[in-house]
């Protein structure tokens, strides 16, 4: 029976390869999300004759952008723990496999920062799409009086954004897995970058290839997207007022 146990504990931890990274990302992640957007936003606003739809959208895109330089290393040392056949006793630790992959390949575009490319247009195309729908089609849809209502019309305008910021991204979401993943043939480098990668996709597997996973990225993204807006949208509006 302890090892029936022990064994069903390895197995269903075995789903988690990889899960450390993540937290550990999460909450800088979010962080340097809203803040540089906000950021972004005011230095365009201040600096830039843009138009406010446009103003949304490229401080999007520059939000993005920084959240991928910072958040990549993490995704690189993930990807690797989830492709580790071994049981989950036997693999490294997420730091020890961080200085590994440092050991082996450096810092830079072979190393921790494999597949920069991809994630700078996955993060990129996602929260310029996200933070520019947002509060664009925010802006057109009057605010409803009823908090209820209103509290429904915010989730869901961001819950829209979600799904066509995931539907849009997903090239890159996918291309980032391909080249930060095993390669098909050991030794040899088939996945290097963004758009050679996703030419070579399209070619081989065809248009739709480029859109795996797309389900569970928007079951994910799509009400979790809404979420984060509608925390951002009620904690910068109570720093405003209380600040």
């Amino acid at each position: 029976m302890f090892f029936f146990c022990l064994s069903l504990f390895n197995s269903l931890f075995g789903f988690y390869k990889g899960i450390l990274p993540p937290i550990l990302a999460e909450t800088p992640k979010r962080a340097v999300k809203f803040f540089t957007f906000e950021q972004y936003r005011k230095i365009l606003g201040k600096y830039v004759s843009l138009s406010p739809a446009l103003t949304f959208a490229v401080a999007g895109l520059g939000s993005g952008l920084t959240e991928a330089v910072v958040v990549n290393p993490f995704e690189v040392v993930k990807v690797s723990l989830q492709a580790n056949r071994d049981a989950f006793k036997e693999q490294p630790s997420t730091f020890a496999k961080a200085h590994q992959i440092i050991q082996a390949n450096g810092w830079g575009l072979s190393g921790l920062n494999k597949g920069l490319s991809a994630t700078l247009g996955r993060h990129g195309v996602f929260n310029m799409v996200y933070f520019g729908f947002y509060f664009n089609v925010k802006n057109i849809i009057p605010a409803n009086k009823d908090p209820t209502l209103e509290f429904l019309r915010k989730f869901g305008i961001g819950l829209a954004s979600g799904t066509i910021a995931s539907i849009i991204n997903i090239p890159f979401d996918v291309a980032k897995s391909r080249i930060q993943g095993p390669q098909p043939v050991p030794r040899e480098i088939k996945y290097r970058t963004c758009f050679k990668t996703m030419t070579t996709i399209y070619k081989e597997e065809g248009f739709l290839a480029l859109y795996k996973g797309l389900v569970p990225k928007i079951m994910r993204l799509g009400p979790g997207g809404a979420v984060m807006l509608l925390v951002y949208e009620y904690v910068y509006g109570w720093l405003q007022e209380n600040w």
